[in-house]
């Protein structure tokens, strides 16, 4: 929207071009947020709900570990790689 450009160009004054803030749009940016938590919205539709807050962050945290190191996004030494299995003991430990 146009407020966003103007904050955006407010910003960015006296700023190298490097340093400055840009605009990056995707069209379809919602379709992927969504789709990366289909698999929690599948996961957890079976159990219609949670008793507590703490239960519910400590499994939807789990949920999200195993899907960063499916994914990769979890970046490990090289020298200490562990599979995915292993590296969810060792974090959720």
């Amino acid at each position: 929207s146009n407020a966003n450009k103007a904050a955006l160009s407010t910003l960015n004054i006296g700023k190298i071009p490097e340093e400055a803030i840009g605009i990056r749009q995707n069209k379809y940016l919602n379709n992927l947020i969504e789709q990366d938590h289909r698999n929690i919205k599948r996961r957890i539709r079976s159990m219609l709900g949670f008793k507590s807050f703490r239960r519910a962050q400590t499994l939807l945290a789990g949920i999200e570990i195993v899907a960063m190191l499916r994914k990769g996004q979890y970046i490990q030494p090289k020298d200490k790689a562990l599979s995915p299995a292993a590296m969810f003991y060792y974090l959720v430990a």
